[in-house]
C-alpha cells in the first residue's frame, strides 16, 4: 500500500462518515419534527374535547349558591359580605332603612 492509496482511503472514509452523520442528523430532525407535530395535534384535540363538553346544569331553585358580593350602607358605612345566596344575583340587603350599594370587588 502506498502513501497515496492510504491517503485516498482515509479521505474516502472521512467523507463517508460526514455523509452518514449528515443523513442521520437529517433523519433525527425529521423524526423530532414529526413527534412535535403529533404532540401539538394531540393537545389541540384534547382542548377541543374539553371545550365541547356541555355546561353543568344550574342547581335547582332554592338551593344555596356560592357568591362573593360586598355591600356598603351609604348612610353609616357598614359593610356586609354575602358568601351564600339562593340565586346568583341576590337583592341587596337593607340597612338604615335603605338598600345597600354594591362595592366593586377588591383583589385580595
Amino acid at each position: 500500500m502506498t502513501v497515496a492509496a492510504g491517503l485516498t482511503s482515509a479521505v474516502d472514509l472521512a467523507v463517508s462518515g460526514v455523509v452518514l452523520a449528515s443523513t442521520l442528523g437529517t433523519a433525527l430532525k425529521a423524526l423530532a419534527a414529526a413527534l412535535g407535530g403529533l404532540a401539538i395535534l394531540w393537545l389541540g384535540i384534547l382542548m377541543l374535547r374539553v371545550l365541547s363538553q356541555p355546561q353543568p346544569e344550574p342547581p335547582p331553585p332554592g338551593e344555596l349558591r356560592k357568591v362573593r358580593i360586598t355591600y356598603r350602607c351609604s348612610l353609616c358605612g357598614t359593610e356586609v359580605r354575602m358568601t351564600i345566596a339562593p340565586m346568583e344575583d341576590p337583592e341587596p340587603p337593607r340597612h338604615c332603612g335603605e338598600e345597600m350599594s354594591v362595592m366593586a370587588p377588591i383583589e385580595d
